[in-house]
């Protein structure tokens, strides 16, 4: 078992007016779900705006996003853990099937038309529009440290078994 550091910061109760000197006490899963809600609502609002999902594009992006195509199964079992439930992918490769942005070759592999690609690279210009928006004022190097503080709880986390 890993020993805790030897300084412990007491956890004080969630407070989104909470000043700097005060968010070293802060709790990490009220801040990373509030970021996570905003920036997704974010993201989802505007590619609503042009009758798009973000789950469309994680499955426009999965099928693009390697050397073999992938098969339906694979994008599936790949994309699941990110959606809203257990059956959205599936439904998102039929709704693109039936928009014609993709299509299945002989060999069962998903596969974009050419609407699909031209709609990839248009969400692809979008999604960096709204990173821009939503890092203004983070430089890279802040980006970067936070990304890996979070790694790091998540790491922390599966190594003591979530406890």
């Amino acid at each position: 078992m890993r020993s805790l550091t030897d300084a412990t910061t007491d956890q004080a109760p969630a407070d989104p007016a909470a000043t700097d000197d005060m968010l070293a006490t802060q709790p990490i899963g009220y801040w990373s779900g509030l970021a996570h809600a905003a920036v997704t609502q974010h993201l989802r609002d505007a590619m609503a705006r042009i009758d798009v999902t973000q789950p469309q594009y994680w499955v426009l992006n999965r099928v693009d996003g390697g050397p073999v195509a992938p098969s339906r199964e694979e994008v599936v079992l790949q994309l699941t853990p990110l959606a809203d439930g257990p059956h959205e992918i599936a439904r998102v490769i039929d709704q693109l099937l039936h928009r014609g942005w993709l299509r299945v070759d002989a060999g069962q592999r998903l596969q974009l038309t050419d609407a699909g690609e031209a709609a990839r690279v248009r969400l692809r210009e979008l999604v960096t529009e709204l990173r821009a928006v939503v890092h203004k004022g983070v430089s890279d190097e802040e980006y970067v440290a936070a990304l890996k503080v979070l790694r790091t709880m998540v790491a922390n986390v599966a190594d003591n078994g979530g406890s």
